[in-house]
């Protein structure tokens, strides 16, 4: 690619997860524009453009533009920097653009599961959740969503769950140091590859996409959990007061658990068809069987029982004749609210 080429895919912000979708999006034989604060660390055969969106509008150079993505990366998590970066550094690059004349095609926002907060009845989140920020930072965020839908209405916002992989291993130090103080607590978390991946199908599918994606992978998982698989450690200890929790047994597990992503529901990919190289952690093993007929036993265990007279639907066990009277993550009676299905009485 010769540098006076036209350029037809603008990355705003392109750190680890940043340099990721462009990389991807030029094998796809796109050339790749991506402002970036220090010009020199953006990956060839990525174009980098040095500026501090914080302070100033990019000049930017002739665009035929089809995909923008923003990515952006605030620091530290302070009400402050995410409004500098998010909100004021997203507008001047969006001025930017309009400035040069430019309306990309397709438009994604990476953004933060986080603006969901924690559901007070404990159901699981889905996109149609309604976003309940529980910080300064996650209103700063969900305030950068409303922004990029105003300025871009076809655009897509992806909220990714936790990151995992690259050069952030914060989670995984946490726990083989044994600091986590609440091992019961859910935790949601995507590989970077992912994410990429999830990006690139966004900008790049046949049918329009929707403004608001889930990007997470098929299992929540417990942050014991997560701790033992991580290798030696001290165990993180658990609260006092709490009782214990487990996958088998969610009583008194906290946090917020996110369902299964439309993205993945009714595009009809999975994970592997959108990053079949990623080598993703496996489950822990299952700690109790299921004695209900046809039940597929997820990893995580389930505490299904035959002979009641409520069925699970869930599309993730896909398992509807076998009665259910409780499933997997949260327990219920025949007709009260199941955490990641609905149930009807047979």
């Amino acid at each position: 690619m010769t540098e006076d080429a036209t350029h037809d895919v603008l990355m705003v912000g392109c750190g680890d997860l940043g340099s990721r979708i462009g990389l991807r999006l030029a094998e796809r034989g796109h050339r790749v524009l991506a402002l970036r604060r220090d010009a020199a660390k953006v990956p060839s055969p990525l174009t980098g453009l040095s500026v501090d969106l914080a302070t100033d509008v990019p000049a930017l150079p002739a665009l035929s533009l089809r995909y923008l993505v923003v990515a952006l990366t605030a620091r530290p998590r302070t009400e402050d920097a995410y409004r500098a970066t998010y909100v004021d550094g997203m507008r001047r690059a969006l001025d930017a653009v309009a400035a040069a004349g430019q309306v990309p095609e397709r438009a994604v926002l990476v953004s933060s599961t986080g603006v969901h907060g924690e559901p007070e009845d404990g159901s699981p989140v889905t996109e149609d959740t309604p976003p309940a920020p529980a910080d300064g930072p996650a209103a700063v965020l969900l305030e950068a969503e409303q922004l990029f839908h105003e300025r871009l209405p076809r655009g897509t916002v992806l909220r990714c769950s936790g990151l995992y992989a690259g050069d952030s291993p914060r989670l995984v130090d946490r726990v083989r140091e044994g600091t986590d103080p609440d091992p019961g607590r859910w935790t949601n978390r995507i590989h970077r590859d992912d994410a990429a991946a999830a990006v690139v199908h966004l900008l790049t599918r046949a049918e329009a996409p929707d403004p608001v994606y889930l990007g997470n992978d098929d299992e929540p998982a417990l942050l014991g959990d997560v701790a033992r698989a991580a290798g030696p450690r001290r165990t993180p200890p658990i609260a006092r007061g709490t009782p214990p929790c487990s996958a088998a047994d969610t009583t008194g597990c906290t946090g917020r658990v996110l369902d299964r992503s439309s993205l993945f529901v009714n595009h009809g990919v999975t994970l592997d068809d959108l990053e079949p190289h990623v080598d993703r952690p496996s489950p822990p093993p299952p700690r109790s069987r299921c004695p209900s007929p046809g039940c597929p036993t997820p990893a995580s265990g389930c505490r299904r029982s035959p002979g009641r007279r409520s069925r699970c639907t869930s599309a993730r066990w896909r398992s509807s004749r076998s009665s259910c009277t409780a499933c997997w993550p949260r327990g219920g009676r025949p007709g009260s609210r199941c955490r990641w299905a609905r149930r009807s009485r047979s």
